[in-house]
């Protein structure tokens, strides 16, 4: 769905959308398992810069909800997760904000998005919602053993026969200072 200015300043609009599963890409670690439904409101704000300048930003609140699914960072099994999100955000034409003299960054202005053309697609608000909804390493449960680095068997589901763990060549230098400072 696209969010046109041009529409936007007729009126505000109400969107309802469901997206089914990979109708929005996430990337390759991470899968849409099932319809990723979003609802809410696109409005225009109209900022007076100035005398004679009048910058039109988009204010979008709604909220998403999506099933997901992505690999334990620790095993590589299927992990599947709900994600709920309520949103505010303010998009801002590109370019709108140069020119003005480099000052440090509200909080406020740490939140406004920017938009290139004549309106911006939902499905990439939508993305980067869900992606930001995320943590950044998703594991199947804390207890989580992972993987034999060795070998590679999942460590949650059987033991690996692997004998002694075998050292780093990378601290072998340390080891030999300590057998010196030993003797």
């Amino acid at each position: 769905m696209f969010l046109d200015i041009k529409e936007l300043e007729l009126h505000p609009m109400e969107f309802s959308e469901k997206f089914a599963p990979d109708a929005i890409g996430l990337g390759n670690e991470i899968k849409q398992s099932g319809p990723l439904q979003a609802s809410g409101r696109a409005e225009l704000v109209e900022e007076h810069q100035g005398k004679h300048q009048v910058i039109q930003d988009i204010r979008l609140r709604g909220k998403l909800t999506a099933r997901l699914e992505m690999n334990c960072a620790r095993c590589l099994e299927p992990v599947r997760r709900d994600v709920a999100r309520d949103f505010e955000l303010l998009y801002r034409p590109l370019g709108a904000d140069a020119g003005r003299d480099e000052l440090s960054v509200t909080d406020a202005e740490a939140e406004i998005g920017y938009y290139e053309g004549e309106g911006i697609l939902l499905e990439d608000v939508l993305r980067e919602q869900v992606l930001l909804a995320l943590p950044l390493k998703v594991v199947c449960r804390e207890e989580c053993k992972g993987l034999c680095p060795h070998c590679g068997k999942n460590l949650n589901q059987e033991q690996c026969s692997c004998e002694t763990p075998m050292a780093d060549p990378r601290w072998e230098a340390l080891k030999d200072i300590r057998g010196r400072l030993a003797h």
